[in-house]
């Protein structure tokens, strides 16, 4: 069955440019991070550092995008960046990227390359359908602090992904919780690309394409449905 996502109306009247890349794949194949896998987060840090071309990540013009939006419902941009951006930041810095497993290496690869945010969720422990709104704040957003499993609720307004069981996502793209991670036990899952305008909707669109050929490489066999871009 195919994964129900909805774009709230006060959300897409934030932001009219609004457009997201979503693709379906079952039967992957994760484990821990590879040489190849390494490699295309290597690949991805070099590809950014052209695009940027001296620039701060923060001085593209998708980024400024991103920061004007999360600045419009309540969040302080430069405290709480969009993945992409705080991606951007460590793979220009002399620690680089993380290796967290091949399924999250791949799509943190052309999140930076792209520079656009990409987030991965596991399809068998989302809860109904995914669905990006504005908090009313009473949500339970599950998260780990110190170790230990604790309940944080976002503030009114501020937009995020949800299921039927709490939300999934903080601040649009922000903080992903545990509950629907990718982990070394995926087998299915969902990857949403998401973009502002300018960033013209063929690029987010052949960001799409390019994870979608990944991951058939890296799972051959596996089930990949990539949909159309869309803001609803």
């Amino acid at each position: 069955m195919t994964l129900s996502l909805t774009v709230s109306p006060d959300v897409r009247a934030l932001a009219p440019g609004f457009t997201h890349v979503a693709i379906e794949a079952h039967g992957l194949v994760n484990g821990s991070s590879t040489e190849d896998s390494s490699a295309l987060l290597d690949d991805a840090a070099r590809r950014l550092a052209a695009r940027l071309d001296g620039r701060a990540p923060h001085e593209d013009p998708h980024m400024a995008a991103w920061r004007e939006v999360y600045t419009a419902f309540g969040s302080k941009p430069s405290r709480t960046r969009n993945s992409a951006e705080a991606l951007a930041k460590r793979a220009l810095s002399e620690a680089g990227l993380p290796r967290i497993n091949v399924l999250v290496d791949l799509y943190n690869a052309i999140s930076v390359a792209h520079l656009i945010p990409v987030g991965g969720e596991d399809l068998d422990r989302i809860q109904g359908g995914m669905h990006l709104v504005r908090a009313t704040g009473d949500e339970d957003f599950v998260t780990v602090a110190g170790g230990e499993e604790t309940v944080e609720h976002p503030d009114a307004g501020e937009v995020v992904w949800r299921d039927e069981k709490g939300v999934t996502c903080r601040r649009w793209n922000w903080r992903q919780g545990p509950r629907t991670r990718l982990t070394e036990n995926t087998v299915s899952a969902l990857f949403l690309l998401e973009s502002l305008a300018p960033m013209p909707v063929k690029e987010v669109e052949s960001a799409g394409a390019e994870l979608a050929e990944l991951l058939g490489k890296f799972s051959p066999g596996a089930r990949i449905d990539v949909r159309p871009a869309s803001g609803a």
